[in-house]
Parts: structure tokens; sequence; C-alpha cells
């Protein structure tokens, strides 16, 4: 096997080799400018017992331990509660602003805040129909808007795409957990975006979380990608808080007739499985779309109505 390598010099010897079995050794020596390098390679078969597996397996928890961020608290924020989901679609985000609201309206004496982490798809300036640029205190900390909410949304134009890499969500996200005076907050509801990736590791890795809430519907896909979002928060040492089942049964207008669309009690079974509560049953109806759309939370707008009242 011969490559090319235009460097000058190279006096040095390189060499890479790999845990796997097969492993493949290269070197080389004393190479000049597009000289051919000649690489020799053999396989170094190496079996590895059992000792040497857990062994190796200790070393990588030890080096992921000491790469890992230390938690630190938000200061002012005593309760930290993570609405998740494995897949887009399924009602997070209204979800998360009527539990937002919704623990308020329990509670009057309790105050609440709204964190929306969805980087890439923020959705929570329309939920709430807030607009408008956040201020500046004098530590040039962002001022949430009313209501205690913080989005990307308010910090971009509506139609502008975010096309960010890892790395520039990852930072954004210690901004808005850091740098917004949330002054003195009793729980900070954060919206998640869907699936499992950075924004997940990042929060769930820099903040103390005092658990999480899993919305799916009851269609299978939704349910494969909510066990591994609860699968994830559970590596990570966040309680599932329970799961809740929206958009589970539509009801005729007319005839009352109930139809499940996409499936009857898959979240039940789920968590069922999981070991954890359902903690709402929410059915799929056309006044919550319109309150969504309308920036009206049904459990501002409707405080009364059935679907406020989840069973």
């Amino acid at each position: 096997m011969v490559f090319y390598q235009s460097c000058r010099h190279l006096s040095e010897v390189v060499k890479w080799s790999s845990a796997y079995t097969g492993t493949v050794l290269w070197s080389c020596l004393n190479v000049r400018s597009l000289s051919p390098l000649s690489v020799c390679y053999k396989p170094a078969v190496r079996w590895k017992s059992s000792a040497d597996g857990e062994k190796r397996q200790e070393r990588q928890r030890a080096h992921m331990a000491r790469g890992l961020p230390k938690q630190k608290p938000i200061v002012g924020v005593k309760e930290v509660i993570v609405v998740a989901s494995g897949k887009g679609g399924v009602g997070k985000s209204t979800t998360a602003v009527n539990l937002a609201l919704g623990l308020m309206a329990n509670d009057q004496s309790k105050t609440v805040g709204l964190l929306d982490a969805d980087v890439y798809g923020p959705s929570i300036p329309k939920l709430m129909n807030l607009k408008g640029n956040p201020e500046l205190t004098e530590l040039s900390l962002q001022v949430y808007s009313v209501f205690f909410s913080m989005s990307m949304g308010f910090l971009v134009e509506d139609t502008a795409p975010i096309v960010w890499r890892g790395l520039m969500v990852m930072s954004a996200i210690e901004k808005l957990l850091r740098q917004v005076d949330w002054g003195s907050l009793d729980y900070l509801v954060i919206d998640m975006p869907p699936g499992t990736g950075d924004v997940q590791l990042s929060i769930t890795q820099n903040i103390p979380i005092a658990g999480a809430v899993i919305v799916s519907t009851p269609q299978d896909i939704a349910l494969l990608d909510a066990r591994r979002g609860a699968e994830m928060f559970r590596k990570v040492n966040v309680p599932v808080l329970g799961l809740v089942q929206n958009m589970s049964v539509f009801q005729c207008p007319k005839c009352s007739h109930q139809t499940h669309i996409f499936g009857s009690d898959g979240v039940k079974e789920l968590a069922c499985a999981l070991g954890v509560e359902v903690l709402g049953d929410i059915p799929l109806h056309l006044k919550i779309r319109e309150t969504s759309d309308k920036g009206q939370p049904m459990v501002v707008s409707c405080p009364d109505s059935p679907e406020v009242i989840v069973s």
C-alpha cells in the first residue's frame, strides 16, 4: 500500500492502533517531500478476557466522569422540571405551557418560570402570544418576558432559521440557563426539544433536575421514542416523574362517539413497563388546537373545561 506525503521532512514514528480485534498498526519513518510512503500493516488479533473488558469499562467511566461538568443550581431556582418527548409533534410544548400555568393556578403563592430549550424550533412565544426582545439588567443578565418565560424565539425573527452546530447550541443553552435573571422561582419548567441529543445532555449535566415528564401519543412509533427518552433520563440519573398520554381519544362533537385515532392505552402500558405513573390523559380536541394557535393556553382561557381537568 503506497501513500504520498507532502511534508518536507517527517522523522517521527506515527502509530495508530485500536482496542478492537483485528487491529491495524501503521508506522512510517523518514518520509520526504512527495516521496512514496510505504505503510506496512498486519492484523493484531488480541483476545480479551472478561476481566480485561471490565477494567476497560472502569477506565472509560473514570474518563467520562472527569470530563463531565459539575452540576450547579440556577441562582434563585428551587426545582427544575423538564418536559420531554422522544418524537416531535406529540404536544410536548403545549403540555409544558399548560403545566407551568397550571402550577401557578393550583397554588398562587408559587412562582413558576418557563424556559423554551428547543433552540431550532422555539414555539413558546407563539403558544403564549408573546413578542419582543428581552431587556438587560445592570449585570448584563437578560430579563425574561412576562409570565416568567424565556425562549430563543424572543431573540430571532419569527421566520429566521437557526442553523447552528452542536457546540453553538450548547453555548446558547448555557446562556439561557445562566444569563437570564430568573429571580426567585419555586419551579422552572423547561420545554425540551424532541429526541435525546446535545441539548438534553447539556441541560442534564449542567443543572440538578427534580424530574422529567415525558409526553407521548398512544401510537407505537411515538412510544418507541418515548421509551428511549425515559432510558436516557435514567442513564443520567434524572427521575422520570411520569408520562402524559396526549391525543388519546377523539370525541365527535355531534354524536359523542369516541375514536382512538392513534391507538388506545399505549402510554399506560409503557408507564407500567417503566414503573412510573400516567400523570394525565389528554384528548384530541379542536379547542386545544385553537387556543394554542391564538396564544391563549387552555389552563388560562378555559380553566373549567373537561380538557383541562385531565384524568
